[in-house]
């Protein structure tokens, strides 16, 4: 894994990409005045445009869906990368070199020698695939693909290539473009020869592996020749680019189809990817030469936005290995929150042999989420007991019981319990229930104390900093409303209230996501950094932010449009003096109040301090009335 981008790297990438030239690539913008753009939001299905985006401030916010953030956050929701993803991402489009902080790529060289790597996967993808398509030498993998249903154009659409069967083509093609041998070997397109390096793939049909953003990092190669003595598949080696258990095949083209549809269909090899797409089943991924594990399951709840809604469908070989490999993803199923599901086709076909048997359809009736995984799992495990005897269902109880329990929806969960009794032809059914019900409860102590029972949304202060959660706020508010005005001033145009709004106390601010916004401000250096570095400032107050509600709270503001066709100094004046005027009231109110408390016979000196601060409060508050901001 990379070490942490450079601080610096991450604002030189925000202010080199604009942020509309970004999202004008996946949707139309046009002028929503004010210096904005407006267009339909990428995040929600929406009719009129509720997504805005500020290209001086490289901000954007959708007001359906409260979505928002700058030019790196875009990047990562609208293509599903990380934070490092999305910067590198953005860094190669600018032509950036990264620096990382605390190990990286390479110590050496870091993200330099990453944009080399993958230039080189780039230029390799396109010379097997050109081999693929006009070698003589190539007819062999061509006859492959065509007896597996899969014509020139297919083989495009997926990248489909060819290597030669002499030791150095494509090392020799890439040291023509420029690549020293060391960049061949780190990159795993060769390996160490008796002379130098080698072609690491010779003779083989090449499947490039892309990750999430589109970017070749391996690939998988495919036996043609019986003179091979490899294996029937052998990918590319663990590289600075290429960990198996962070890639799968066909991500890049099914992304977008599994974040929208909640779908995600997982089958065993690159043929079956292939014949899912073909066939309309354009969500099904796999993995490269591994297990499907936990880091997969990262890579799919991005995606899959994961929710009890979302479906995982696996579609294995109904031979032992892959009833095998059924039950080992199971294991994993708790880290979903998606329902998973087990499909195997008639006479154990793959989806592949499937398509090429009965077609198209039958291919996309298999993904149709049939068995659930857990009803799989424990067919499975009772089947390999003597159920005739007692000591057998005892023992078939003892195991299938926690898969049971494992189950998350409560009332499947006991349905379920009921049908192992019957499976395992236990009469006393309340006795599997309460078994499968205490395992359960004992997994959640074990975890945790459970989840926690539910609670009216409200405002908490966390580290003396309030953090917003409840309702939305109500503008007819005329208090809540100036304050929001206030703030929106305070990060689009903080020259206009600068300096007298960084002597504002958070205090002043009535309502909770609001104060928090202050204290995030005053975080980042207040209004008057703002003066001085505009759009470093609300990349710092952002970050200040104490969580993500109070960062979209910002980004909001910092969008949202100014309440004023003109806005000057006596605009933001009148904001400043109506949010002093308003806490000098609340503070007149409490002295007030204090004083009724002391009464006549509290002590004569306090009655007296506190007299005093009432005075010097109520002049102050004739002061703002009669001479407004000239008295701040």
């Amino acid at each position: 894994m990379a070490g942490r981008i450079n601080d610096e790297d991450v604002k030189a990438v925000r202010d080199a990409v604009p942020i509309d030239a970004v999202v004008s690539e996946y949707l139309q913008l046009r002028n929503a005045g004010g210096g904005n753009l407006k267009g339909l939001c990428p995040f929600h299905d929406e009719k009129s445009p509720s997504f805005q985006v500020s290209p001086s401030k490289g901000l954007f916010h959708c007001f359906g869906c409260q979505e928002g953030g700058d030019t790196i956050t875009f990047v990562m929701k609208v293509d599903h990368l990380s934070f490092s993803e999305a910067v590198e991402r953005l860094a190669a489009q600018a032509g950036i070199t990264l620096r990382y902080e605390e190990g990286g790529y390479n110590p050496a060289h870091q993200r330099g020698e990453r944009i080399r790597l993958v230039e080189a996967h780039k230029i390799a993808a396109e010379w097997y695939a050109e081999q693929l398509a006009t070698s003589p030498e190539a007819e062999t993998g061509r006859l492959f693909l065509a007896d597996r249903g899969f014509d020139q154009a297919a083989a495009v659409h997926f990248g489909v290539g060819y290597s030669p069967q002499g030791w150095d083509h494509l090392t020799r093609y890439l040291r023509g473009k420029g690549f020293t041998d060391k960049e061949l070997l780190l990159s795993g397109l060769a390996q160490e020869g008796r002379r130098g390096p080698i072609d690491r793939f010779r003779g083989r049909l090449m499947w490039p592996i892309r990750d999430i953003g589109g970017e070749v990092v391996g690939f998988g190669a495919r036996k043609l020749y019986e003179a091979d003595n490899g294996p029937k598949y052998l990918n590319t080696p663990e590289t600075a680019l290429y960990k198996k258990s962070q890639v799968l095949y066909g991500i890049d083209l099914a992304k977008k189809d599994i974040a929208k549809t909640s779908r995600a269909v997982v089958v065993e090899g690159y043929t079956d990817v292939m014949a899912c797409h073909l066939a309309g089943v354009t969500t099904a991924i796999a993995t490269c030469g591994t297990a499907f594990g936990g880091d997969h399951i990262k890579i799919l709840r991005r995606l899959l936005m994961d929710n009890g809604s979302a479906r995982v469908i696996f579609t294995f070989d109904g031979d032992a290995a892959g009833q095998k490999a059924a039950l080992r993803a199971f294991e994993d199923d708790q880290k979903f929150a998606a329902e998973t599901y087990i499909a195997i086709a008639p006479d154990g076909m793959d989806p592949c042999d499937l398509r090429l048997a009965k077609g198209d359809d039958a291919v996309a009736d298999l993904a149709e989420p049939r068995t659930p995984l857990f009803e799989f799992a424990l067919r499975q495990i009772v089947g390999r007991y003597d159920l005739d005897t007692p000591a057998g269902r005892a023992a078939a109880l003892d195991e299938a019981a926690p898969v049971v329990a494992r189950i998350k929806n409560s009332g499947a969960q006991h349905e379920v319990a009921v049908q192992l009794a019957g499976m395992l032809g236990i009469l006393d059914t309340q006795f599997v229930v309460k078994r499968v019900s205490q395992l359960a409860r004992w997994a959640r102590d074990r975890g945790g104390k459970g989840p926690a029972p539910s609670a009216p949304r409200q405002y908490e202060a966390a580290a003396g900093r309030p953090t917003p959660a409840g309702p939305a706020l109500n503008l007819r508010n005329p208090v809540y409303a100036t304050e929001r005005e206030l703030l929106k001033l305070a990060l689009q145009r903080p020259e206009l209230v600068s300096p007298a709004f960084d002597a504002y106390g958070v205090d002043e601010f009535t309502a909770p996501p609001y104060a928090a916004v202050r204290q995030a401000v005053l975080d980042a250096g207040g209004a008057e950094y703002g003066v001085q570095d505009p759009q470093e400032y609300l990349v710092r107050v952002r970050e200040a932010a104490p969580d993500d509600r109070v960062r979209a709270m910002v980004t909001e503001l910092a969008v949202e449009a100014i309440m004023r066709r003109t806005v000057d100094e006596v605009y933001a004046g009148d904001q400043l003096v109506m949010v002093r005027r308003r806490a000098v009231d609340r503070r007149i109110q409490d002295i007030q109040s204090a004083l009724t408390r002391l009464g006549t016979n509290g002590d004569p000196a306090q009655l007296a301090a506190v007299q005093n601060e009432l005075w010097v409060l109520q002049q102050y508050g004739q002061a703002l009335r009669e001479r407004g901001a000239a008295a701040l």
